[in-house]
């Protein structure tokens, strides 16, 4: 009998497989779990890893076991209420356990449900899932290290792990038949010749040997394989054209903003940045705040500064009009929009934003996005953004939140990934 031993080292990730395996038979209550761990954070914890918990009943399995077999006849004594036919009752709540009354059972058994931990990254990867950003189309090129590396015929040097067997060996082939041929022909001439050759010409037929001899000497001095014969494979690199896109976020933080209602803004926005970081690595992020003026400010400005004032919404549209004008020209970027408020804006001011959304933003966006974030009645934001739409179909959305729980259901309806940008 053969024994085989394996004696091959195991890796730090030897349950890896195992562990992709798990999370792939129990990917939808995971998604399940990070999506209800995305409405109870803060937004400081939101990019870390989770516990997942997995109901007992979601892993039970089923299993076989040997009967007694055979016909059985069974008398259970002391039955004084039912008779063969009766429909059994079912038993009160609690009865199959413990008392219900918060006091200790003395019977019974049960199992923990299961609980297990996801990774930073894994979380982000559930979190993300069949997202992407509409209509993002390939523009000029990203930069110099936009490049793709193509097939470009064959060379005469280069690395070992380049060079092309087919073609090395047909040179070879072909350089050995040029330098060989007359030898090999003469070779087969003096072959027929010493078959044909009568036995008592001895004198003719040693000279045919020695010439035969001759010819074997040179034709082993050609080499099977010369450096002449290497052929490498000829890589260059060619420029390609990459997705450059630009990401504005533009935030309401006026005084009818009340701190509710810029917590859930600053969650969309937070889980917008992570999806950004997260699936583009070629892409800038613009952040806009405004109350009765609007200022470009940086990420941390824009996610945890105080400052707050009146709302005039024009002043950030026309703030992005004109940075889209000075920096991002549609001919080379996507650019993008997502747009958060309460609704509340001067109703001599949305003529002014309609004016500068139909002439200057929606004909150069890919697209726009606004929620509006509360529970009363829409404002006339809304009722402007709602006539937008009509016309900007294919370009334009707008969602309505009302809690943070809402938050994310409504981030991936807004950019649920489609055929156009699959």
């Amino acid at each position: 009998m053969a024994y085989i031993v394996d004696r091959r080292l195991n890796s730090k990730n030897k349950s890896l497989v195992n562990r992709q395996r798990f999370l792939k038979r129990y990917h939808k209550q995971i998604r399940e779990a990070v999506s209800d761990a995305v409405s109870r954070r803060n937004i400081t914890d939101m990019e870390r890893g989770d516990t997942i918990t997995i109901p007992k009943r979601d892993i039970s399995e089923p299993t076989f076991r040997h009967g007694k077999g055979g016909q059985r006849d069974i008398v259970h004594p002391g039955n004084k209420e039912f008779v063969q036919g009766d429909r059994i009752p079912r038993p009160p709540s609690g009865g199959g356990g413990g008392s219900g009354s918060g006091q200790a059972s003395d019977s019974g058994e049960g199992e923990d449900e299961f609980v297990f931990q996801i990774s930073q990254s894994e979380f982000l990867d559930y979190l993300f899932e069949d997202l992407a950003l509409p209509n993002m189309v390939k523009r000029q090129l990203m930069g110099q290290d936009a490049f793709e590396h193509r097939r470009a015929g064959y060379s005469e040097v280069g690395n070992p792990n380049q060079l092309n067997i087919v073609r090395t060996m047909r040179s070879a082939q072909a350089r050995r038949m040029a330098l060989s041929g007359k030898a090999r022909r003469r070779k087969r001439e003096i072959l027929v010749e010493l078959d044909l050759l009568p036995a008592e010409e001895t004198e003719k037929r040693l000279a045919l040997e020695a010439e035969l001899a001759k010819l074997n000497v040179r034709l082993h001095r050609v080499p099977f394989l010369d450096d002449f014969d290497l052929k490498y494979n000829l890589h260059i690199k060619v420029p390609m054209p990459s997705p450059k896109a630009v990401m504005f976020c533009v935030m309401d933080v006026s005084g009818s903003m009340t701190q509710d209602i810029k917590e859930t803004a600053k969650r969309f926005f937070f889980l917008l940045y992570l999806f950004l970081q997260k699936n583009y690595e070629k892409i800038e992020v613009v952040f806009i705040r405004h109350h009765t003026q609007a200022q470009e400010v940086d990420e941390e400005t824009f996610f945890y500064s105080r400052e707050t004032g009146g709302t005039v919404v024009s002043s950030a549209l026309n703030l992005m009009a004109d940075i889209i004008d000075e920096r991002y020209s549609p001919n080379e970027w996507n650019i993008y929009c997502a747009q958060a408020s309460d609704g509340d804006n001067w109703q001599e001011d949305n003529q002014r934003c309609h004016k500068t959304l139909v002439d200057g933003i929606l004909p150069l966006v890919q697209y726009f996005t606004y929620i509006e974030i509360g529970d009363r009645e829409p404002q006339g934001l809304w009722r402007l953004y709602e006539h937008l739409q009509g016309d900007y179909a294919d370009r334009f959305a707008i969602q309505r939140v009302r809690d943070n729980s809402e938050i994310y259901p409504v981030f991936r309806e807004l950019f649920h990934k489609t055929m156009e940008n699959a």
